[in-house]
């Protein structure tokens, strides 16, 4: 017997029989959710998972979604199982919710990894439905869904010629943080005679008042207190590694928006320079703080430590840290604590940063003072 035929069977059967399973499903989530740490609750799950794949309808599929949202990863992986089982069904039988479908997508309360899932199966029920979501998705905040549009876009720019082509890349521009699609749109640009300014589009912070070197010989100067971490003060005078030191304002015109120590000041070892900038914004708001390095690093925001790496030369990539904060209202503050150590080798020299400010998706946040990304 076929998926559809048996499930327009069981569908014949609930109606002729006046049985609904309204409430049920919410109960067999109800015991999946309640699942706990260590196995407590595993068995009473397992067996509320595999009966919510047999028995969930299609009016079920957007109840189970909605229980992902707010599910543990445990519960959700089960309830994702689920949901892709009763979806099959139903595609097969040509009965997808289609619009409740679409309605949970649209609705951007929703998880961004359970509107994906949810995106995925309504494109399985009606294909046509990618050409009325990506012209929206380029400022969405399911990163995967905003990546899909812009790759339609530049997908559309390549087949394009001339004013066209101009306007399809800088549409995809505007919904890309993704650095190899940036990367594309910024090659096509600049053939087409507008070369992008890369530093501005990510929100690189490329302007910082800095001061050091301090001691760090021995690896000694990572867990050291130095003034900077206990006052800022742009116009103090401080002992340093080789003798007194100053804050200096300096810029770096890197194309992508590396500050060099090394370059700016001296290649020095063994050592620990700060870095201090202010980044305006006008409302308290969610941020990351995405940052590249091949050295150890400290950040304070507003005076609070919020990460630290004593970690030296593993490369440095571009979103290599993500790291989750919040800025305030008006004038935040942001202080670097960059750590050299001694090490010889060619691959060891690198003294840098590459630091932004950005949404959830990887959009930049810009600064509205000019001493934050310019």
């Amino acid at each position: 017997m076929s998926a559809m035929l048996r499930f327009l069977l069981v569908t014949i059967l609930l109606c002729c029989t006046g049985r609904t399973f309204a409430a049920e499903p919410a109960e067999l989530i109800s015991r999946i959710t309640a699942v706990e740490s260590r196995g407590v609750g595993n068995a009473v799950a397992t067996a509320a998972v595999k009966e919510l794949e047999s028995t969930a309808a299609p009016a079920d599929l957007v109840t189970i979604l909605g229980a992902m949202n707010t599910a543990d990863p445990l519960a959700a992986n089960w309830l994702r199982g689920a949901f892709e089982a009763a979806a099959d069904r139903a595609t097969c039988a040509g009965m997808s919710p289609v619009a409740e479908l679409e309605a949970f997508v649209r609705n951007r309360a929703n998880t961004p990894r359970v509107r994906r899932l949810a995106y995925e199966w309504l494109l399985k029920a009606d294909p046509e439905a990618e050409t009325r979501f990506l012209p929206t998705l380029l400022d969405d905040p399911s990163s995967e869904m905003r990546r899909d549009a812009v790759a339609r876009l530049i997908s559309q720019a390549e087949q394009q010629e001339g004013t066209a082509a101009l306007a399809t890349w800088k549409q995809a521009l505007s919904g890309a943080v993704d650095k190899d699609q940036v990367k594309k749109i910024a090659d096509a640009l600049k053939k087409a005679g507008e070369p992008l300014d890369q530093v501005q589009h990510f929100g690189l912070i490329v302007d910082w008042h800095v001061i050091g070197p301090f001691d760090n010989k021995d690896l000694k100067g990572f867990p050291v207190a130095y003034p900077p971490e206990t006052e800022i003060k742009l116009d103090a005078e401080y002992a340093g590694q080789l003798g007194p030191v100053t804050w200096q304002q300096l810029h770096s015109d890197e194309a992508d928006g590396a500050f060099d120590l090394a370059k700016l000041t001296e290649p020095h070892k063994g050592a620990v320079d700060y870095l201090f900038t202010e980044f305006e914004v006008a409302q308290d708001q969610p941020v990351e703080f995405r940052l590249g390095t091949a050295n150890a690093w400290k950040l304070w925001v507003n005076g609070q430590l919020v990460f630290a790496r004593e970690e030296y030369h593993r490369g440095m990539q571009f979103d290599q840290y993500i790291v989750p904060g919040k800025l305030k209202a008006g004038t935040n503050t942001i202080l670097l604590k960059v750590c050299q150590n001694e090490q010889t080798q060619d691959w060891a020299q690198r003294w840098a940063v590459q630091f932004r400010v950005c949404d959830e998706t990887g959009k930049a946040v810009h600064s509205l003072s000019k001493s934050g990304a310019r």
